[in-house]
């Protein structure tokens, strides 16, 4: 147990504990609102931000933000129109931001940051700097959400309910959206890119297989994430495999057992 004595292995586990945290919250929200596309191409169009930032010298992580919020409230905006599909607009800004990202790394001078731990994360790399963003974006998400979880109820389950019932359904949207590509970004260095989407679903529909309530699964869902990413830093410290991809490959197998053994539970009563 020598590794847990090096503060790089300390950083991660505090990583893992605040990112289930924020990734358990709001993504209850997006799987009980069907949102798991749209914070598949929020996820994508944040590589646009990363590219800018490359090419303007400013940090790759705040560029991501800026251009992931921008990108998220784009597609919030256009999917309402009646002109335009939802996944019409999903595509426009996952393609926009990936192309964008590509030409502004190409572009960028001097030395430039390995690409791939931006698309696939590596969370023993996460500082000081990303604990602090993780920490503030989880105080945010559970001050916002213990506020206002009532509202945020009736907007996942019924929008139109939720309206009749007074609520400015359209600015609650716009704010959650916000926070999803927040916590997209703040991700970025543990799993990546490519991967950040599952940290986002993966134990919430794992939680699901448990639970309908809303709160439940957000509980569940933290726990789940925490421990596929602690199952995540175990194979990658012990085989030396990406931890990003790790922590992912374990969330499944997780859901996988869990899938089976209700399969399995829910025969035994039926017979």
């Amino acid at each position: 147990m020598d590794i847990l004595s090096y503060t790089f292995f300390q950083n991660a586990l505090l990583g893992s504990l605040l990112a289930s945290i924020a990734c358990g919250i709001i993504g209850t929200y997006i799987v009980t609102r069907r949102l798991v596309f749209i914070s598949g191409g929020i996820t994508h169009a944040s590589f646009g931000g990363i590219g800018i930032g490359l090419f303007a010298g400013i940090s790759p992580i705040l560029s991501a933000a800026i251009f992931s919020v921008f990108s998220a409230f784009g597609i919030e905006w256009l999917s309402k129109r009646n002109d335009v599909r939802e996944d019409s607009a999903i595509a426009l800004f996952w393609t926009f931001g990936m192309a964008v990202g590509i030409i502004f790394s190409y572009l960028s001078t001097g030395f430039t940051p390995d690409l791939t731990s931006f698309l696939f994360g590596n969370i023993l790399t996460i500082g000081r700097s990303d604990l602090i963003m993780l920490g503030i974006l989880a105080v945010i998400l559970i001050f916002f959400f213990y506020r206002y979880i009532n509202p945020i109820i009736s907007i996942a389950f019924d929008r139109e309910f939720a309206r009749s019932q007074g609520i400015n359904v359209s600015l609650f949207e716009y704010i959650l959206i916000m926070l999803a590509a927040l916590t997209i970004v703040s991700c970025l260095r543990m799993v990546g890119v490519m991967l950040a989407i599952s940290l986002l679903t993966i134990p919430q529909i794992t939680a699901n297989l448990f639970t309908y309530h809303f709160k439940t699964m957000i509980w569940l869902s933290i726990g789940i994430g925490f421990i596929s990413c602690l199952g995540g830093l175990f194979l990658s410290y012990r085989w030396e495999v990406p931890s990003g991809a790790s922590i992912i490959f374990v969330s499944i197998l997780i859901y996988a057992v869990c899938k089976l053994w209700k399969i399995c539970v829910f025969r035994k009563i039926k017979s």
